[in-house]
């Protein structure tokens, strides 16, 4: 394959990748537009788009392990197509219904193309060129993120909702051309038999638990549904290992834990992926409903995160290349760290100066951390289980960015609830006050209270201060165990005979 092909298929990847990170946040602009048009409550908006989350994470296991028996690009294809099939469906959705299952079927190719994906690019460029594909493939990976609000909000404002599900359609036909044409067929040469009860178990534990998991903010802690959704996936996640490691052809090899640049790759990127999805839990609501930013005016004040996170990616390679992974790894992480920390100084009256300070930092140390670690992860994995093994790392991440969620949305919400003043207001008034600092504003808006909408703006900066910390506090620990246990340089392949499995 010449090195012309090789770079012009990568490009293919990278849009895919790209349609799928602002896919996963071009909706949150549009879930008012949706109530109206299709008459959704609070119910069917939130299964919009827990139906993508569920789907997505419950499916990334098996569907990385049926890339490696039946054939990576093969499997590209199949994902690119569901993709775009069901933009179209999701674009003329007349019912609240449709849409669910629409956005369900978009989770269940992004299960397909985000861990195969990354798993072809071990099989596309040998050792010395990985780590600049990676990085090109995180840039392309992360910079969807801030892109979605900014798209969603420019259709939303130009044309009819479903337009931002349309606009998936041309990126997937030119990816379905240029993936076909470019990028080679390649699958493992002796496989497993499929693992239908490992991946049963893996697809209903990862479902309960993070269906549980993002219920909190929403339920609390000890409600109910979340206890026994989240002890219902943990059980059956303890019944997958069990049955990994007991199987004489697991989905998943449970020995790769064993080498420490697979580990303690994952795990910074599991922190790192925790400290980023907290962040965007807490900003936009900062940038919205206390600085007064409309959706695209949000989504352009997180550009600075994503000049920085391109910087980030293409600094790490040239560092890794000459000092192994560890020092981009751990120096990603404590900038990451520092971000924060500069972030958590946010008064009421901060300008956007400074948001756009610290943004830029956290997304130059996101773009150190990502691309190193995961190229730790992929070097350590057989190119015949490149597929399972990545999709092990993704599914890692979307728990950690999941809890990270669950977590400091709890914290948030505590810290604001206990900040805002609410004497004086009758209970359902105090109720929607205390409930989110939009419904703060509006209730203030109602009753003409500038106090009031003082009050809950300071409670919120507050809150969002502490959970920033948080996330800094967390970012710090990762940097220090990368430092400590993640080798700087690949180590030679465990033997195929020297692997135990426990029967």
């Amino acid at each position: 394959m010449s090195a012309t092909r090789r770079w012009w298929a990568l490009a293919a990847i990278m849009l895919s990748m790209l349609t799928i990170g602002f896919d996963a946040t071009i909706l949150n602009v549009a879930l008012p537009t949706l109530a109206t048009a299709l008459r959704a409550g609070t119910d069917g908006l939130q299964w919009i788009v827990n139906a993508y989350t569920l789907v997505f994470a419950g499916l990334l296991l098996p569907m990385g392990a049926l890339g490696d028996r039946y054939g990576r690009k093969r499997l590209l294809l199949v994902g690119l197509a569901l993709f775009g099939g069901a933009s179209v469906v999701a674009t003329y959705a007349g019912s609240v219904g449709a849409l669910i299952a629409a956005r369900a079927l978009m989770g269940l190719a992004a299960a397909v193309l985000t861990p195969i994906g990354m798993a072809v690019l071990p099989v596309m460029f040998a050792p010395h060129e990985r780590a600049k594909a990676i990085s090109y493939a995180a840039i392309g990976m992360g910079v969807g993120v801030p892109l979605g609000p900014i798209i969603g909000g420019y259709l939303l404002r130009h044309f009819w909702w479903g337009s931002i599900f349309l606009v998936n359609v041309p990126v997937v036909v030119f990816a379905l051309l240029a993936i076909g044409a470019l990028v080679p067929e390649s699958r493992d040469p002796a496989p497993r038999r499929v693992d239908a009860l490992g991946g049963a178990l893996s697809t209903l534990g990862l479902i309960g638990f993070v269906y549980g998991v993002i219920e909190v903010p929403r339920r609390g802690w000890g409600d109910l549904l979340v206890v026994g959704s989240i002890a219902i996936g943990v059980a059956l996640l303890v019944a997958f290992v069990v049955r990994e490691r007991r199987t004489a052809e697991p989905m998943i090899d449970l020995w790769l834990f064993t080498r420490p640049r697979f580990l303690w790759g994952g795990v910074a990127m599991t922190v790192a992926s925790f400290a980023l999805f907290g962040l965007l839990f807490v900003l936009p609501q900062y940038l919205q409903d206390v600085r007064g930013n409309d959706a695209l005016g949000t989504g352009v004040r997180l550009l600075p995160m994503m000049a920085g996170l391109i910087v980030g990616s293409r600094v790490s390679e040239v560092i890794g290349r000459s000092l192994g992974e560890k020092v981009p790894v751990t120096a990603g992480l404590l900038v990451i760290a520092g971000g924060l920390a500069l972030g958590a100084t946010t008064g009421v009256d901060s300008g956007y100066g400074l948001a756009a300070s610290w943004l830029s930092i956290v997304g130059l140390g996101t773009g150190l951390t990502l691309a190193p670690a995961m190229d730790a992860v992929l070097g350590d994995l057989p190119p015949e289980r490149a597929g399972a093994g990545s999709a092990l790392t993704m599914a890692l991440r979307q728990v950690g960015g999941a809890l990270g969620v669950a977590l400091l949305g709890s914290l948030l919400a505590g810290a604001y609830a206990d900040r805002v003043v609410v004497a004086g207001l009758p209970r359902q008034a105090a109720d929607a006050v205390t409930g989110s600092v939009a419904g703060a504003v509006a209730v203030a808006g109602r009753l003409h209270d500038t106090v009031l909408e003082a009050s809950a703006r300071a409670a919120y900066v507050r809150a969002m201060d502490l959970v920033l910390v948080a996330c800094g506090s967390v970012a710090l620990l990762g940097a220090v165990l990368a430092a400590v246990f993640l080798p700087a340089r690949a180590t030679p392949p465990v033997p195929e005979r020297d692997r135990i499995t426990v029967r």
